[in-house]
């Protein structure tokens, strides 16, 4: 169930930022949408740090311009506490699919709102 706050919309609006090649390819773009923080679990099973995702970002599927793009679909979002959002998605990249799940975070009164932690799951073909 989507309770779409202002808070929800603005995470929303982050999660599909980072779907951007241009975001995508620039470590000083990606970093503001990036908690310090970060970890994911991607799709691989591979867990990523801060650090590690900002250096691989712009060689990962859906960087380059001329390339395939994420894309999203069936997005819910929750806000769970003060500075603190749940969204969950699916994505298809090249005809793979996966369920994802992120948590952004908002910490200060000026602060934007960053992508804490992010997990995928793929969706073995055939599954609905």
């Amino acid at each position: 169930m989507s309770r779409e706050t202002d808070e929800v919309r603005e995470a929303m609006a982050g999660e599909l930022r980072l779907m951007d090649p241009e975001v995508r390819a620039s470590r000083s773009l990606a970093q503001r949408l990036l908690d310090p923080d970060f970890v994911e679990v991607g799709v691989s099973g591979r867990r990523w740090t801060y650090d590690e995702m900002l250096a691989a970002l712009p060689e990962m599927d859906g960087a380059p311009e001329s390339g395939p793009r994420y894309e999203p679909s069936e997005f819910t979002g929750v806000l769970l506490a003060p500075g603190l959002v749940h969204l969950t998605y699916e994505t298809t990249l090249n005809g793979n699919r996966a369920r994802r799940s992120s948590l952004w975070r908002k910490q200060g009164a000026d602060a934007t709102w960053q992508m804490y932690y992010h997990q995928a799951t793929p969706i073995p073909p055939g599954t609905v």
